[in-house]
């Protein structure tokens, strides 16, 4: 269950789910596929750490630690509030794609809230221990990160800014942060190299309020695609997306990344073949004809979310490749980056 929970989201019946151990159970709470996400932007805030010659890199599994214990306190949070506010009542988008574990009685609201303090204490202790190892400008990144935190289930995505609530995160704060409190400097150059990661996720999640955008808008959830409609989401998230690409050539052009960097055009193969065409129409009201059952009602999150982590993948290891180069045309006086 640990490594089904961290590919995709079980669907665990009550049966299944008493004959779980703890740490499967929090890896199904927290929707623990996602927080791959999370290790990813950390892990390319920190190659780009090491290529700025960072001199504490042994602080970055503790950097990791941190932002997935938030992540998950954050997946927590969203399933308490909704509850709480009765979102995910009468089969709603939440419970049909994975357990919501409050809705369906897995968990009692006193044992979840027990998930929520101790997965979030894990956050916050590993953000107090690096800003006294640290200094001031990790305060301050870890106030934003809380800040978000909190607030993004509400009101943050109840009024259309949840989106860009997380691109915020999975860009700024997340790769530049772990890339300031590695380095103990703020770094433009480090936000826009992350930026092609934190559009995919955003992506992603626009395609998920997309799958959701009738459910939201009965319940007066105001995502970004209930208010700008189906068809400007649909364009919208292409765009993004095409920005991903165009960040790449941009710092390729700039000589910031090699042409290494161009690895991850090779995703282009599953974007077109997958992601477009479902994005040119519509999402249909029923599951269509040999779209796999364990899927729906997943679409267009399911494309988006293989995307970013293929894209993801791809960054990492032209990332780490880009580094090697740069360390070596150093050494032997190559003149390949500015």
């Amino acid at each position: 269950m640990w490594a089904e929970a961290l590919r995709n989201m079980p669907r665990v019946s009550r049966d299944q789910w008493d004959g779980l151990d703890l740490v499967s159970r929090w890896l199904v709470s927290t929707r623990a596929a996602a927080l791959i996400m999370s290790v990813i932007s950390a892990a390319i805030g920190g190659i780009l750490a090491l290529r700025a010659g960072v001199s504490r890199l042994w602080l970055w599994p503790l950097v990791c630690f941190g932002l997935v214990m938030a992540h998950g306190t954050n997946n927590l949070i969203n399933d308490l509030v909704d509850f709480r506010r009765g979102v995910d009542r009468a089969n709603y988008f939440r419970d049909l794609y994975g357990p919501q574990p409050l809705e369906r009685g897995y968990l009692s609201e006193s044992r979840h809230r027990v998930y929520v303090l101790v997965t979030g204490l894990l956050a916050l202790g590993s953000g107090v221990v690096l800003g006294l190892l640290t200094g001031p400008l990790t305060w301050v990144l870890l106030g934003a990160g809380a800040f978000f935190l909190l607030f993004y289930t509400w009101p943050l995505k109840y009024v259309a800014l949840g989106e860009l609530s997380l691109l915020i995160v999975w860009g700024p704060l997340m790769i530049g942060g772990t890339y300031a409190v590695l380095t103990g400097a703020w770094s433009w150059l480090a936000v826009v190299a992350g930026l092609p990661f934190a559009l995919s996720v955003s992506a992603t999640l626009v395609g998920k309020h997309l799958d959701k955008r009738e459910m939201d808008r009965e319940k007066l959830i105001l995502t970004l695609p209930v208010v700008i409609g189906d068809a400007a989401s649909r364009i919208l998230v292409m765009v993004m997306i095409a920005l991903q690409f165009g960040v790449l050539l941009l710092l390729v052009a700039l000589r910031y990344f090699s042409p290494l960097m161009l690895l991850p055009f090779l995703s282009l193969a599953f974007l077109f073949k997958s992601v477009v065409p479902m994005f040119r129409h519509p999402r249909p009201a029923a599951r269509p004809e040999g779209y796999p059952e364990t899927a729906w009602p997943l679409w267009f999150v399911a494309s988006t979310f293989v995307f970013s982590r293929r894209f993801g993948a791809w960054y990492l290891l032209a990332l780490v490749a880009d580094t090697g180069l740069r360390a070596i045309s150093s050494a032997v006086g190559w003149s390949l980056f500015r």
